[in-house]
């Protein structure tokens, strides 16, 4: 909105528009906490020689303006870090899982963040980043999954052996 159509509005809408602003920046961040608290999670079933980030660095997800770099770092050093697990425990799955589609993500949120561009891309970049990110997020939870799952295995033929 121009300032031409901002004077035009009434006092009280501005001051709900502000409100409703914040309550969705304070939603935004929350989801892109509980998204790094996810993968940090996820980092600390990967042994430590086989990380190539960190667990703790996954919380710059969370901090506007510098996710938007660290997304691409996280994309792909999560994706070494799955390939380097899977290959230790001799599991037999997609060379560097998740990667293709964290960079879907990267670059699409990337897009909606430049200003300059027309809005109709950035709308479409939008809508991209919501569906990549959902599917990032749950392909992450995916392979999760199979980390605990073949631990519990493997602690399973440990125990039968015992």
């Amino acid at each position: 909105m121009n300032e031409t159509q901002m004077s035009e509005l009434s006092p009280e809408l501005i001051a709900e528009l502000q409100q409703l602003t914040i309550y969705v920046l304070i939603v935004i961040l929350l989801v892109w906490i509980l998204f790094a608290y996810n993968v940090r999670k996820t980092l600390l079933l990967i042994k430590p020689e086989n990380q190539i980030i960190l667990p703790n660095q996954a919380w710059f997800l969370a901090v506007p303006l510098f996710n938007i770099f660290w997304n691409f770092e996280v994309s792909k050093r999560l994706a070494y870090s799955f390939n380097n697990e899977f290959f230790d425990r001799k599991v037999a799955v997609e060379d560097m899982p998740t990667l293709q589609i964290g960079n879907r993500y990267a670059w699409s949120f990337l897009i909606y963040n430049i200003p300059f561009f027309p809005d109709f891309i950035r709308l479409l970049a939008f809508i991209l980043c919501i569906t990549y990110f959902i599917s990032y997020w749950y392909k992450i939870v995916q392979f999760k999954s199979l980390i605990e799952e073949h631990e519990a295995w493997k602690q399973k033929q440990q125990s039968d052996e015992d």
